[in-house]
């Protein structure tokens, strides 16, 4: 059986205090992510229920793909949500040398020049954090739904969408074609608004 972890370790605030996995408020806010675009096949129909929901987002972009879809990324920032860097390519922290690892992030901001980074994976040692975290604010996440996995299914990461919010949840999902967000999110954003919830930015 798979083991799936909704939210990060306990322990990952403590080794990363100053990157963000949950907004801290009061109120019934949320913050939605989207990992690993732009794709032609994703991106555009997510803008447009995002549009319809009056509802902003951070779409944290893989270098490559702002690299290969420049006119993904204007149309995202066109639309108010915010183009963050999610690395040049997909690679893991825990697998990557320090330099090479600071490296493909620097190389993503020729593409994506703004301030938002996401470790792809959630993976970043300590040294990484330390030199990254002087450039940019380091975001991870407070529930991740599994919409790429396909064992999961779309009916799964519904569910999680809609039982496990809380106040201050930041949320991932990912722009591409293999993950179920396109389906599912009319159906969450109904259900999260219909209960008080407003979408925010970080």
């Amino acid at each position: 059986m798979t083991m799936r972890l909704f939210r990060p370790c306990i322990f990952s605030g403590w080794l990363y205090p100053e990157a963000l996995f949950r907004i801290k408020s009061t109120e019934k806010m949320l913050c939605l992510t989207f990992d690993d675009g732009p794709d032609p096949a994703s991106t555009p129909g997510l803008l447009d229920i995002l549009d319809q929901y009056h509802v902003k987002a951070v779409f944290f972009c893989s270098g490559q793909a702002a690299e290969k879809y420049p006119s993904l990324v204007e149309k995202i920032k066109e639309k108010g949500h915010i183009a963050g860097n999610h690395g040049f390519s997909h690679i893991d922290g825990w697998k990557t040398n320090t330099e090479d690892y600071c490296e493909n992030a620097d190389h993503a901001s020729r593409f994506l020049p703004g301030r938002l980074f996401r470790p792809p994976y959630g993976r970043i040692t300590i040294s990484q954090y330390g030199k990254l975290k002087k450039k940019f604010r380091i975001v991870f996440w407070d529930l991740m739904a599994y919409d790429f996995d396909a064992g999961f299914g779309a009916a799964g990461s519904l569910s999680v969408l809609k039982r496990k919010i809380r106040r201050g949840s930041v949320i991932v999902l990912h722009d591409k074609p293999q993950s179920s967000a396109n389906s599912i999110l009319p159906e969450f954003l109904n259900s999260a608004i219909s209960r008080g919830y407003r979408f925010v930015l970080p």
